[in-house]
């Protein structure tokens, strides 16, 4: 059990991957600007949107995920951030030295906070003509996963799920220095498992909604075993 954490954590690596994109331009030059060492490791259209942002600077600060782990994504983009050099960096303890050494030995760092939304699958399932191939689609793996990782160590990470959040976010950032307090911390995860819920909810939800005839209609059905 742990006993021993910081109260104010200074984010010097950060994960993005959001399909909203509400907010982001403010957030990451604020990130940069605080500090100005500030790591931002990112995968697909998220990581050409903050090339976008931070223009000149990309090169400084802007990291491709699959060129931190060594793992090139899955063809459409189906496995990005699921990679024991990203949960390493998000699970890993402050001050346990077992976990300073799994560090060192893959060359991993400790992400301090990650800033993410899923794929939208309810905006998905209420489009007019929407199929249960459509919504199987847009169920996220990899992004519930990252964000309940992260809330999970709020020890030390701060999990974002909320762009109105940003705000918030960055005022506390620019009056500390580039920190965020456990009380922060700690109420983002309780709204990060709030949101993974909700989002489980709504997957369960739709799927039993749904009779067999419906889904077997979206497919060619092989009869026999390959």
């Amino acid at each position: 059990m742990v006993d021993r954490i910081d109260d104010a954590v200074i984010i010097e690596h950060v994960l993005i991957s959001v399909s909203d994109k509400r907010g982001l331009d403010k957030l990451v030059l604020t990130l940069v600007r605080i500090n100005p060492h500030v790591k931002i490791y990112s995968t697909g259209g998220t990581f050409k949107a903050i090339t976008e942002i931070l223009k000149e600077k990309a090169k400084d600060h802007l990291i491709q995920v699959s060129a931190y782990t060594g793992q090139p994504e899955m063809q459409g983009g189906l496995v990005k951030t699921l990679d024991f050099k990203i949960y390493l960096g998000l699970l890993s303890e402050t001050y346990n030295e077992a976990h300073r050494q799994d560090l060192k030995r893959v060359n991993a760092v400790t992400i301090d906070m990650v800033v993410a939304n899923l794929y939208p699958f309810k905006k998905t399932v209420e489009t007019p003509g929407v199929t249960p191939e459509h919504a199987r689609a847009n169920i996220d793996i990899g992004g519930p996963c990252m964000i309940r990782a992260a809330a999970k160590n709020f020890l030390r990470v701060a999990s974002i799920v909320d762009p109105d959040d940003y705000e918030d976010i960055i005022t506390e950032l620019e009056q500390s220095n580039g920190r965020i307090s456990l009380e922060k911390r700690f109420k983002l995860a309780e709204k990060t498992f709030a949101f993974t819920a909700e989002y489980d909810a709504a997957i369960a939800g739709y799927l039993a909604e749904r009779d067999f005839d419906e889904l077997s209609a979206c497919y060619t059905m092989n009869k026999g075993f390959r």
